[in-house]
């Protein structure tokens, strides 16, 4: 399982982010991955956490849901981009 970073230790280590993407779902969507990710942490014994990978890697886990469908988070998740993140393209 990940270690997740504060906003202070990614601004630290990152620098300040070039773009904030915020991302939103419906309750119904969102109740859906909740059911996947328990799964995973239920068959496992505890000895692993669910968790969204994309490309991106964003990670949403089950608290992550939990405090936005309880309303603590304005989002479900923010993915950031930083200078290093950024790439052109030499045909």
């Amino acid at each position: 399982m990940s270690q997740r970073m504060t906003m202070d230790e990614v601004l630290r280590e990152y620098g300040t982010p070039q773009i904030k993407l915020d991302i939103h779902a419906t309750r119904t969507e969102l109740l859906k991955l909740r059911e996947k990710l328990m799964a995973i942490r239920d068959l496992s014994g505890g000895r692993e956490q669910g968790y969204l990978d994309i490309d991106c890697k964003l990670y949403i886990d089950v608290d992550d849901i939990d405090r936005y469908l309880a309303g603590e988070l304005d989002t479900v998740g923010e993915i950031y981009a930083f200078e290093d993140d950024i790439k052109s393209y030499e045909g």
